[in-house]
């Protein structure tokens, strides 16, 4: 079978060069009065080289708030660390709370916990009632909400007072925590509704070649590109990180609040344009019982088919074949996302313990958690290398990653990040002044504040992580994108904010593992904490791509791929295109 060659240009910047006389590669039979685009036949499918097709306009409007909302959580929450942990007063580490490493990396984590909890109710009220224009939008004033509680007590007449302080931060919290998960949980597939649903196309590109449009390509662009927004927007940190170094955290948090304010704006102002899906009822009812059928008959979901309880127990059910199908497809996702509670588990340290672990070593002129934006300034420039450069290589040599090689590769990426880590800390533990108890010994006291003393760091340059955020961003281009792609198109048509919501609750659990090792995410264990990460994302990655492979198979080609029950389920193009929004 010939392979499926694959591009992310988008349509709308193909162009029609050459006449119609021109000989071009895939172009020299063309019959010369073959108007394009044209409709898509099997063969075509088959064998011409996939794209994007063209993307509207407003897809960019909802991807701009999206990642307007992530600017805010990021420049807010990015500071928490040396908020929470930090006595105030000292030059070198800015803080407000002075709570401990321990303390604080526990409090993030919660946090994180919380806010991936969340998504699940939310998703919930958006596929049963609300709608998912109006869940997002009310889950950015909550977020907003948040923002602004958080900023009057962080105030100096607030701080002053540690009660009100830790009071008003709580609060926050719990505001920003419920406005992101509301908006993780319908932001993905919103943007997937403004995305108009076309068959495909044969078109002619810049060289004048046939090629045909592809749907899964053109979603695949539009996470991809969102994502790549997303890492711009966080580069506010660099801004907060270096306000709360240099002003105070007030004004940290001041600067992410008026840029989400601003980004509601036209959200609003524009909804009548945006397209939006009625919420199709609550089907968690029949997925139960769908499941409870499946469950009594060995866990063959067959055994819930309509025609099956009419044949067997002559019954009626209210769902069709089709919602079995679905119900299928969305748990063969739900089996690929629960490896990612491994991955998240690594991800999180960078809100966390790595930035605990730049203020360990030597910095000047910025603040230990200003050097974490390393992390999107690598995605934004490598993104763009992976996607047009590393994969159309790939593929012109029949060597083309779907999403489960990816995400395998995305692990073993992340792996190998937390393993420098690893040896990053056993660097620091071996130089002066404190040796295995950094900020935390007599050699290192450089003087007092506030009957508080200051410590000078370990004898190590903090830019010694800049190959760790490169290995993190790598490992977040491969994995996310395509967790996405791939949870989309198996989710079940009515219940794509819920899938997505499974895919934050597995992140919740990855958090509540932060939480449990808190005890221990402390000077001089962290080298076996870390180690202890990487082994374990390593070994995710392997077994992800031992159990998931053949699914690569049928996601570019339309071959069968046999079911845990032994049955076949062929994928074929149409019903790609159906689900994958």
């Amino acid at each position: 079978m010939a392979t499926i060659r694959q591009s992310l240009e988008p349509a709308d910047r193909i162009a029609i060069l050459p006449s119609p006389g021109e000989n071009t590669p895939l172009g020299e039979n063309r019959d010369a009065n073959i108007s394009y685009p044209r409709e898509a036949t099997a063969d075509d499918l088959a064998t011409l080289q996939h794209v994007a097709d063209t993307v509207p306009k407003l897809v960019w409007l909802v991807a701009f708030t999206g990642a307007a909302q992530r600017l805010a959580f990021y420049g807010t929450t990015v500071p928490w660390q040396n908020y929470l942990q930090n006595q105030p007063g000292n030059p070198l580490s800015p803080g407000e709370l002075g709570l401990g490493q321990s303390t604080a990396s526990i409090i993030n984590n919660a946090f994180l916990f919380f806010s991936y909890l969340t998504p699940m109710p939310f998703a919930i009220v958006s596929d049963s009632w609300l709608g998912r224009y109006k869940t997002l939008l009310l889950s950015l004033i909550v977020f907003l909400i948040g923002e602004i509680v958080l900023f009057i007590t962080s105030l100096p007449f607030a701080v002053t007072n540690k009660g009100t302080a830790l009071g008003g931060f709580i609060v926050a919290l719990v505001l920003i925590g419920l406005g992101q998960g509301g908006t993780t949980a319908v932001i993905f597939p919103f943007l997937c509704d403004q995305i108009p649903e076309r068959a495909s196309r044969v078109i002619l590109n810049k060289r004048g070649q046939e090629v045909v449009t592809d749907f899964k390509l053109t979603t695949q662009f539009v996470f991809n590109t969102f994502y790549w927004m997303i890492n711009i927007a966080s580069l506010i940190t660099l801004a907060t990180t270096s306000l709360e170094k240099n002003v105070s955290f007030w004004a940290a948090y001041l600067l992410p609040l008026c840029g989400l304010g601003t980004s509601i704006v036209p959200f609003i102002l524009l909804n009548s344009r945006l397209t939006k899906l009625a919420p199709h009822g609550n089907v968690l009812p029949h997925a139960a019982k769908v499941l409870v059928l499946a469950t009594k008959s060995g866990f063959r979901l067959a055994a819930a088919d309509p025609s099956y309880q009419r044949q067997h127990y002559n019954r009626s059910v209210p769902w069709t074949p089709v919602f079995v199908l679905e119900i299928r497809r969305g748990l063969r996702a739900c089996r690929v996302i629960i490896f990612f509670i491994l991955f998240y588990l690594c991800f999180n340290q960078t809100t966390n313990n790595i930035i605990s672990q730049a203020n360990q070593m030597e910095i000047s002129g910025v603040s230990n958690d200003t050097i974490q934006s390393l992390n999107p300034i690598f995605y934004i420039v490598l993104n763009p290398l992976i996607q047009n450069v590393l994969f159309p290589f790939l593929s012109r040599h029949r060597m083309s990653l779907g999403p489960i090689a990816r995400m395998s590769a995305a692990f073993l990426f992340m792996a190998c990040g937390i393993a420098y880590a690893a040896g990053i800390q056993k660097l620091i533990y071996s130089r002066a002044p404190c040796f295995t108890q950094p900020l935390a010994c007599e050699a290192g006291v450089i003087g007092t504040y506030d009957g508080t003393n200051q410590y000078r760091p370990n004898e190590i340059s903090a830019w010694i992580q800049i190959p760790l955020y490169f290995l993190l961003a790598t490992g977040e281009i491969f994995g996310f994108v395509a967790l996405n792609e791939f949870t989309y198109a198996e989710a079940p048509t009515n219940m794509k904010a819920l899938v997505k919501s499974f895919e934050q609750l597995t992140a919740a659990l990855g958090a509540a593992l932060g939480v449990a090792l808190g005890p221990v995410s402390k000077d001089p264990y962290l080298v076996i904490v870390y180690s202890a990460m990487a082994g374990t994302a390593a070994a995710g990655g392997i077994a992800l791509y031992a159990a998931f492979r053949a699914y690569d198979v049928s996601w570019h080609m339309n071959e069968a791929v046999e079911d845990s029950e032994g049955h076949s389920h062929l994928v074929d193009e149409s019903e790609v295109k159906q689900e994958s929004c």
